[in-house]
């Protein structure tokens, strides 16, 4: 095991790793920028070194800086947490260069799944089935309207360097295509650098259910079952459930295969996650790889008893996998909790947290950076909370959220915590009969009539 790990990331992730590190006696650094400087992961690390100004370009995504942190404070690894650098393989180059261990997959790894076109097509080599569409990049929107007509409407056209729903536009006709093509491409450079675009048949009312697989340096792959991910708006996830009220064993078996086989073929080490398209028929189809850890990691870890970031650490030590198999036991549901005003077109609210009330009880665990008098910084995701309960079943998991929503208590800024307490009322959601226009159809329709 690793003697000192910099935990290159903040909030609630950064605590996370932090806590699992203490367990295992593994000392630990907190970069952190200056608007963070009283984040509970800078109060709580053995050490911590400022690395710039608020903006994430200058502070978080600023590799020299990271690097240098690790050097001065004589670190031997760097976990990414999720966002930021988490999938940037020149971060892991670089890091190896420096003697420092990423824990995390090879650099080979990250590059073929993060690019999305490159990603589908290796899967589509490796026998997982994918959604119809472009073979790799499209040269410009003739050849786009091209392949939509040879595949049919309505289409997604996508950002290959994409992700956070950004980069992508859906057309249903081909009147539509070109100024759908010229939007995302025009978004995809700003947000990503890269204005690369592919298509992809449109899913109608998919369901979004992901795979988590882990791999050892031994070519050993195990999958630890589903989570449903389709309750989302802007295609950000905003609650997941394990296991997926759609899957059952045989399904569970066979996606579980797929992920697995495909993790293999680009020699995954470390925690991964193949997520899936599932239509109305059940047949599901591979729509992209996150080469890191899930923020929704805990519901996996509710119902199979693992803790994945211990996991994460152990394999980059060099150990084995154990286990072959982990069959889900009971229910658990994530939310979300976003300093993000629901009634308000979920805007952003940052500012000072007054009072800050945590929920609590048998099976229910908080996972956040927060407390009464911390100020939620305008700079960074929205997210300042996990609320994660587990029930023997889903209905017992749903009364227990809607109890534990209750409780929860966060004054001095708007939150998401509203919302939750009413998609946990909505006979829709109880009956596990969702699919990702939930929140368009059914939540935005009520806050307007």
């Amino acid at each position: 095991m690793f003697n000192k790990i910099l935990i290159a990331n903040r909030g609630e992730i950064a605590l996370r790793v932090i806590r699992v590190c203490r367990e295992l006696g593994v000392k630990t650094v907190a970069v952190y920028s200056e608007a963070d400087r009283d984040s509970l992961h800078v109060r709580f690390a053995d050490e911590a070194v400022c690395i710039g100004p608020p903006p994430g370009r200058e502070s978080y995504l600023h590799i020299p800086r990271i690097i240098a942190a690790a050097e001065i404070t004589n670190a031997d690894a760097i976990h990414p947490g999720y966002g930021f650098l988490s999938e940037r393989a020149q971060f892991v180059e670089i890091c190896r260069s420096s003697g420092l261990t990423f824990i995390g997959p090879s650099p080979e790894a990250i590059t073929s799944m993060g690019d999305k076109a490159l990603a589908k097509e290796t899967m589509k080599k490796a026998g997982v089935p994918v959604v119809p569409g472009s073979d790799g990049i499209l040269k410009d929107a003739r050849q786009g309207l091209e392949v939509a007509e040879s595949i049919g409407y309505p289409v997604m056209i996508k950002a290959t360097a994409g992700g956070g729903g950004k980069g992508m536009r859906i057309a249903f006709n081909a009147g539509e295509f070109e100024k759908a093509f010229q939007m995302a491409s025009t978004e995809a450079g700003s947000a990503f650098g890269n204005p690369d675009l592919y298509i992809e048949k449109f899913i109608d009312k998919p369901r979004h259910v992901e795979v988590q697989v882990f791999g050892d340096r031994y070519g050993n792959v195990i999958h630890l079952n589903e989570r449903d991910c389709t309750v989302q708006r802007r295609h950000q996830k905003l609650i997941e459930e394990s296991p997926s009220p759609i899957v059952g064993p045989e399904l569970r078996e066979k996606m579980g295969e797929a992920a697995v086989k495909g993790a293999k073929g680009v020699g995954y080490e470390g925690a991964g996650t193949v997520e899936f398209l599932v239509d109305k028929d059940k047949n599901f189809y591979f729509m992209e790889m996150n080469t890191r850890i899930q923020v929704e990691h805990p519901v996996t870890e509710m119902v199979t008893g693992l803790d994945l970031i211990r996991l994460q650490l152990q394999m980059a030590a060099g150990e084995r996998l154990r286990k072959k198999k982990y069959v889900p036991r009971g229910h658990a549901i994530e939310c979300r909790i976003n300093a993000e005003d629901p009634a308000h077109q979920f805007r952003p609210s940052p500012g000072e947290i007054r009072g800050f009330h945590l929920p609590g009880g048998f099976n229910v665990r908080v996972d956040t950076h927060c407390y009464a008098g911390y100020h939620i910084p305008p700079f960074y995701d929205s997210l300042i909370a996990k609320l994660i309960v587990y029930g023997q079943s889903r209905d017992e998991a749903i009364m227990k959220m809607r109890s534990a929503l209750e409780e929860f208590t966060i004054e001095g800024i708007h939150t998401t915590i509203p919302f939750h307490r009413e998609v946990m009322m909505n006979d829709i959601f109880i009956a596990g009969r969702y699919d990702t226009g939930f929140i368009d159809h059914h939540y935005n329709q009520q806050q307007t009539g």
